[in-house]
């Protein structure tokens, strides 16, 4: 069997965490001052485990970040595949390690949204709506059309997606989101989808589609109390902009 020695570890440039010194190692780090302590380049050198030949592990998440730069929605946003194709050294089984992780921390936060909105679930305004369904469709890469119904003390009563798209659109059926609302009972209705593009602003078929559905739910005395369009970096709220009589 042949020993590795200290030179070859040098020469292939620390490519495993075990072969770094003990203060650079991001495990014993954590151990010793707590997984909050690390920076976003030493988790991910956890998750990989261990980079290329003559690139550490530390180096190749140092460099995926840098490609995102550094943002951490960005990275999230990435497939599977994209991961695997995009970066020398990420091979499926890293990028399913990473998917894994990044999924695991929406779900952790999804329960905290949902207990916190269990114990207060009031919509006062954009902001707390956008705080209950960011975590929805923020980071993902097509759109979703979601209705948010409302008692008649602004409560939620029920959340539904209606409609799922391209990268670009969805289509909204204004007699889908109506039948929805009827069948629960609603006072009220708010309309949330997302831009993956990131872009904020409204488009004129999402001026179109609030125009309709405001004017839908006069009928059938509901109110449409707002529509969001959410990204990775914001929100834009119809109500807040003067955009709904």
């Amino acid at each position: 069997m042949t020993m590795e020695n200290d030179f070859d570890v040098k020469q292939r440039g620390s490519w495993l965490v075990k072969d770094m010194s003990p203060d650079d190692k991001p495990r014993e780090k954590a151990l010793a001052n707590g997984i909050e302590t690390l920076s976003s380049t030493e988790l991910l050198a956890i998750i990989f485990g261990s980079g290329i030949r003559g690139k550490s592990v530390i180096d190749l998440s140092r460099e995926i970040l840098a490609d995102v730069e550094n943002r951490l929605d960005r990275l999230a946003r990435l497939s599977v595949q994209a991961l695997s194709s995009r970066y020398d050294g990420i091979g499926p089984a890293k990028a399913i390690s990473l998917a894994a992780a990044i999924e695991l921390g929406r779900r952790c936060q999804r329960e905290i949204e949902k207990n916190d909105n269990n114990n207060n679930s009031t919509i006062s305004g954009s902001q707390s709506i956008y705080r209950e369904m960011r975590y929805h469709i923020d980071n993902l890469q097509h759109e979703e059309f979601w209705i948010v119904f409302l008692s008649r003390s602004n409560k939620i009563i029920g959340k539904e997606c209606i409609s799922k798209g391209g990268v670009a659109m969805t289509v909204v059926d204004v007699r889908i989101i109506m039948k929805s609302a009827l069948d629960r009972l609603a006072s009220g209705i708010i309309l949330v989808h997302n831009h993956p593009s990131g872009n904020c602003n409204p488009s004129g078929q999402d001026d179109s589609i609030t125009r309709r559905v405001n004017e839908a739910t006069k009928f059938f005395d509901i109110k449409l109390l707002d529509h969001l369009i959410i990204t990775s970096s914001g929100y834009y709220s119809y109500h807040d902009n003067g955009k709904l009589n």
